[in-house]
């Protein structure tokens, strides 16, 4: 459950049994739940929320699982009260306020965690052109609260589904949905999409090619893992040798939002069917991996 919000779930998991196909849509930053008490606690609520949200990429999971069948994963509560593609230590710790008597120097004690030094950790700090996102420190019992009643449960959650999809399938693909601001173009037109598998660590190359070939025949441009390669998500619940593939897909706001990158725009539909029929090759593309003995790579060592 989300706390301060008396009582609302931290995510949704649709997850049909027989599952149609071996593949699990996720939106971790697609939550809009916000308790009130976070939004006191901002400095710039209605522009540090959008600016942080995957806006409305939950909106487009949902409508492609419901075309498609695939399983979902869709967080609700928001990434500026815990970031669900952060590993649990990845803190800030100068954000979490020090008791009496606790060490005058949290960070030294605990370390700070790798990305939460650009800002974007476990909890957000601050964002390019905002600045500092919070008022004051949160507190230590606060953060505690989130990642027991938030983060565990959401990966627990999504590694049983992948589990449970692998052995109905013999592999399973997680999909890991997210949104990007618009790219620059560099002499050629900017990617709509940025396909990530921590520079092939995560995901099947068949299924990666499988992927570009359906944005080529699209004419919808898309890269590899620049500048997005994926996060914890893929780093905690990929294991493509043992059947477990997991991709993160980036999608322009601008392609399926208004002008304003604020609400769903005309383009909303048409980004749906495309991400649909690239659901349902990935999904035959998993499956005929999953149709090869599992234990080929342990046979082979």
């Amino acid at each position: 459950m989300i706390p301060g919000t008396g009582g609302m779930a931290a995510y949704q998991l649709v997850a049909p049994e027989p599952s149609a196909i071996p593949v699990l849509i996720a939106a971790p930053h697609g939550g809009r739940v916000y308790p009130p008490a976070l939004i006191e606690r901002m400095r710039n609520p209605g522009f540090a929320a959008l600016r942080l949200e995957d806006r409305y990429v939950d909106r487009l999971a949902h409508a492609v699982a419901a075309a498609t069948g695939a399983a979902l994963l869709v967080a609700q509560a928001p990434r500026a009260m815990i970031d669900l593609n952060r590993a649990a230590d990845d803190v800030d710790w100068e954000m979490v306020a020090r008791g009496e008597g606790d060490s005058p120097q949290p960070v030294a004690a605990h370390g700070t965690g790798r990305r939460a030094r650009s800002g974007l950790g476990l909890i957000p700090r601050r964002l390019p052109g905002i600045g500092e996102l919070w008022k004051r420190r949160h507190d230590p019992a606060e953060l505690e609260a989130r990642i027991a009643q938030i983060h565990e449960p959401y990966h627990a959650a999504l590694a049983e589904a992948l589990a449970r999809l692998r052995e109905r399938w013999g592999a399973a693909l997680l999909l890991d949905l997210h949104s990007m601001p618009p790219l620059a173009a560099r002499g050629a037109p900017a990617p709509e999409f940025v396909i990530g598998d921590r520079f092939g660590a995560t995901c099947g190359g068949a299924v990666i090619g499988t992927a570009f070939a359906w944005f080529a025949e699209r004419r919808r441009p898309a890269a590899h893992n620049r500048p997005y390669a994926g996060g914890y998500v893929l780093e905690r619940h990929a294991d493509p040798r043992r059947g477990l593939h997991a991709m993160q897909l980036e999608i322009d706001r601008a392609s399926y939002l208004d002008s304003r990158l604020a609400e769903p725009g005309v383009g909303f539909s048409g980004m749906v069917d495309v991400l649909s029929g690239l659901v349902r090759r990935l999904a035959a593309s998993v499956a005929d991996t999953g149709r090869a003995p599992r234990d080929w790579a342990e046979a082979a060592e």
